[in-house]
């Protein structure tokens, strides 16, 4: 069965909002100051028209300050220091500047009111800084950066749609870029790109600040080490190193989708930034496999309500309430998904986001499409043969044509061994035996997945797997089923989620 049959979507024609430069309330463009070094620091931006709010320094205020500055960091800071970067060549410098203009802001607008255009105000200052470093370290570099052309340059920020997208691009590649491992790709990317503070990156890799200052440090001295020039890439380097930036975008979702480490089973916020620099990478690259993983994220992350009850426990795919998955991401999903193969262009990403989709328009587990699920996984295998997409495949086979047809699969995982540590091959194999009515051999594989199990909510539900298995009435129960998350994608994960 071809899997592209499984796409019976209708056409829907979207368009991303327009991009608008910076105005001040009178509805001026917002400029550059004319003397870069003179004595009004205040880069007053506001309208003369309207008095200026009655600030006063307290508690309040600041508190007021820093939540308007952290937003406009998270939503302004990426493409801020995208433009700033494709001068300058330098990403500590550039950071640098940023968080000097943030320091400048928090001590300035609780007494002066926050700019109308702060996100302005913030370019502005930030370019003052970096012009006032590059200046003092001018003898000591050995770069061809014009310093007063950057000084004299105007703010548009968001100005011009191709330019800003090449810049966003640009800094995605930069921050991916092969010199740097795994691990920096995508704390660097999640800085750079997704604009978190340090302080989150670290939150989100579960060190100490300190650590994660010292990780991205190095990572910016490598990539200036290695020449990176922050441009944008020819289109064939594009296209050779698109795969790589994807995998790093659904790594930091994966993350977030089912956490490897701490104590929460879901990181919302992760998957909210993989989504954001999903969002990044489909304006700067619309390439089908992009648009594919953008309508992946959104289409799994539409049932993030549902996955956990009050209480923190697992609910299954097939106990979860359908109404309160969130139907304008599946909306969306959808549209990006049928955009993605009007491109013809098929890859892994747009494969898993069918199977997403077939989830998401299912009104029960028991009206799922199996099996044309089975055979997008078939399918998926062509790209991607990995173990874990062979135990997606198991699964998807044994929803549609009975536990033994997903057992063989699994046996000859168990017996290559390379699935051994992984408790949801463990909690599939347990389901299947359960369902074949082999009930000692799945308390003995449910007891395995308990014990290789990582986060107490997938301990909590293993074990009332095992409650479950010892009661007299126990039985194999199509509708009992204990195999979860057959929507994931390659890295992501079975057996025992939703």
């Amino acid at each position: 069965m071809g899997w592209r049959s499984v796409l019976r979507y209708r056409r829907v024609v979207s368009a991303d909002p327009d991009r608008l430069a910076p105005r001040t309330a009178a509805g001026r463009r917002v400029e550059d100051p004319v003397d870069v070094g003179g004595d009004d620091d205040t880069l007053d931006e506001r309208s003369s028209s309207s008095p200026r709010p009655p600030w006063s320094l307290n508690a309040a205020a600041a508190a007021h300050v820093a939540a308007v500055v952290a937003k406009i960091f998270r939503e302004e800071g990426p493409h801020l220091r995208a433009t700033l970067v494709r001068q300058v060549r330098d990403l500590s410098l550039v950071d640098d500047a940023i968080s000097a203009a943030t320091v400048d802001a928090l001590a300035s607008w609780p007494t002066d009111g926050v700019p109308s255009a702060p996100g302005a105000w913030l370019t502005v200052v930030a370019r003052r800084r970096l012009v006032d470093a590059l200046r003092r370290h001018k003898r000591r570099r050995e770069d061809d950066v014009d310093v007063e052309a950057i000084a004299g340059a105007s703010v548009a920020v968001g100005g011009h749609v191709a330019e800003a997208d090449d810049d966003d691009l640009a800094l995605v590649f930069g921050s991916c870029h092969p010199s740097l491992n795994e691990a920096d790709r995508v704390a660097l990317t999640l800085q750079a790109v997704g604009g978190l503070r340090c302080e989150e990156v670290a939150r989100a890799f579960l060190v100490p600040v300190t650590t994660m200052e010292k990780r991205l440090a190095r990572a910016k001295a490598k990539l200036r080490r290695a020449g990176v020039s922050f441009t944008p890439p020819p289109p064939d380097e594009v296209e050779r190193r698109l795969p790589a930036v994807l995998s790093v975008v659904y790594l930091i979702f994966n993350e977030g989708y089912l956490a490897s480490r701490g104590d929460a089973l879901v990181r919302l916020a992760l998957c909210d930034d993989a989504i954001r620099l999903g969002r990044v990478l489909r304006r700067a690259a619309p390439r089908a496999e992009v648009l594919g993983l953008l309508a992946l994220m959104l289409l799994t992350h539409a049932r993030r309500e549902t996955r956990t009850d009050g209480d923190g426990a697992l609910v299954l795919l097939e106990h979860q309430d359908r109404s309160r998955w969130d139907a304008a991401a599946i909306a969306e999903g959808v549209v990006l998904l049928d955009e993605a193969m009007s491109l013809g262009q098929s890859g892994p990403f747009q494969i898993q986001a069918a199977i997403a989709a077939l989830h998401a328009e299912a009104s029960s587990s028991p009206s799922t499409d199996w099996a044309q699920i089975a055979a997008l996984y078939a399918g998926l295998l062509r790209y991607s043969p990995s173990p874990v997409v062979r135990l997606n495949h198991a699964v998807a086979m044994a929803m549609a044509w009975g536990p033994d047809a997903g057992l063989s699969i699994v046996e000859a995982l168990g017996k290559e061994g390379s699935l051994d540590g992984y408790h949801l091959y463990w909690s599939t194999r347990g389901e299947l035996m359960a369902r074949r009515g082999d009930i000692g051999a799945a308390r003995r594989a449910f007891q395995r997945a308990k014990n290789l199990a990582k986060h107490d909510a997938e301990k909590r539900f293993l074990a009332a797997k095992l409650v479950a298995l010892s009661q007299p009435s126990s039985s194999s129960s199509r509708s009992a089923v204990g195999i979860a998350n057959t929507d994931a994608a390659d890295e992501g994960d079975v057996g025992a989620d939703g």
